[in-house]
């Protein structure tokens, strides 16, 4: 799929903040079944690949950013593609008027000199029941070589929490990058710049650098560039994406794109789901739930899901929990047996799935009667991209099924 489709797919249909959230725009059935499978990329995450984020990443990673950090937000604790936050689901500009081919003009006009190619790009429109967000992409070459480079224009709510989140940096207990800064900008406008990886856990692999804008009117810009002529499956063909840092700044941050998105509405942010607990919380409470003996060295979360890196002495151990209603009928795995009360329990042993040597990977899968899922791993390393620090996780099986089953969960929703 062309860079720009996947780019304009991405901000019409992921979710807010570091963890997918496209099921809250989905009703009846639709939403049932988007829940269902958001509970699954949320299990394998806490257990292995969650939370996605960036997811992020940024990329193909699109559709499971991982921010946070000790002071931010976090998608969750596997994030297997994903870097940063994926692109929120906004209102998309439908009192926008600009054309393919004028956001292809504007984004090769702010280019250094170099060769284009692959011209691709939307404008601002509507198909079916869907808005479409006005995007451009193209392969530059500045003699250095090939490298693709992408910009879309969408709207948030600049106060919600999703905005936060898609321009907090991410925690690297999650995932591996390179460089990721954060700013706000004279005018209120709030900047990140992450230099990473299209898979983390291969650094070897395509580059992802991305730029993202929110100003403080609600406009979204957000680009994106590869050292090679796609984001997946082209040869590598340069040792960085053509655009620095610096020129990625301007790029974002260029008047026109302000002046195009002008008339789009800007969405409130979208409550969240009844019965989800607030990040804020579950990371107090995770904290709270810890053995002692366990010192915090970093911490994030997200609505329904928090995670903390911990350290008893004998290296660092990722452990990260999620509270989702409406779940009763995901099934779980590995060793499952039913409570008195009827609560239903899994419990699971496996190795790590992102490619650190040597990391195992343990979870308790909670389902209560009323629905609520609770759902806790931990993993013998503070980042599962890296080797492991220890022989097993900081929690027993014992102490995770404990902390999964407390009835205090109940109370946050």
């Amino acid at each position: 799929m062309p860079f720009e489709d996947q780019l304009g797919d991405a901000m019409r249909s992921t979710g807010d903040g570091f963890v997918p959230q496209d099921s809250r725009a989905l009703l009846d059935g639709a939403l049932m079944r988007g829940r269902r499978r958001l509970a699954r990329r949320r299990a394998a995450t806490v257990t292995g690949s969650v939370v996605a984020l960036a997811a992020v990443g940024l990329g193909g990673a699109w559709a499971s950013g991982l921010v946070g950090g000790s002071s931010g937000a976090s998608g969750g604790p596997g994030g297997a593609s994903a870097s940063v936050a994926a692109p929120p689901k906004s209102t998309l500009p439908d009192r926008v008027s600009v054309t393919a081919e004028q956001m292809i003009k504007n984004l090769i006009s702010l280019l250094p000199p170099g060769k284009t190619s692959g011209e691709r790009g939307s404008g601002a429109g509507q198909s079916g029941d869907k808005f479409m967000s006005p995007t451009a992409s193209v392969v530059f070459d500045d003699g250095k070589g090939k490298g693709s480079i992408g910009i879309s224009l969408s709207t948030i709510d600049p106060a919600g929490e999703s905005a936060t989140g898609y321009v907090t940096c991410p925690s690297k207990a999650i995932t591996d990058y390179d460089h990721c800064a954060a700013e706000v900008l004279p005018d209120g406008s709030r900047f990140m710049l992450f230099q990473g990886y299209e898979y983390p856990d291969r650094r070897e692999d395509t580059k992802n650098w991305r730029a993202t804008l929110i100003t403080p009117k609600g406009v979204l810009v957000d680009a994106t560039e590869h050292n090679a002529a796609s984001e997946k499956g082209a040869t590598i063909s340069r040792v960085d994406p053509p655009l620095t840092g610096a020129q990625m700044k301007t790029l974002v941050t260029a008047e026109v794109w302000k002046t195009t998105m002008a008339g789009a509405k800007v969405p409130r942010s979208e409550p969240v789901p009844r019965g989800e607990p607030s990040g804020a919380s579950m990371q107090r409470e995770l904290i709270a739930s810890l053995p002692k003996g366990l010192k915090v060295v970093d911490q994030g979360n997200q609505g329904g899901y928090a995670f903390a890196v911990v350290d008893d002495g004998k290296g660092k151990s990722l452990v990260g929990i999620n509270v989702q209603p409406g779940m009763g009928d995901v099934p779980l795995q590995g060793t499952v047996s039913t409570l008195p009360n009827g609560t239903r329990v899994g419990e699971e042993q496996r190795p790590g799935e992102k490619g650190g040597a040597g990391v195992v990977w343990w979870t308790v899968d909670t389902i209560r009667t009323n629905d609520l899922r609770v759902v806790i791993s931990a993993f013998n390393t503070g980042n599962q991209n890296a080797p492991a620090t220890r022989a097993t996780p900081a929690l027993t099986m014992a102490q995770l099924k404990g902390i999964a089953l407390d009835p205090k969960w109940e109370t946050l929703r």
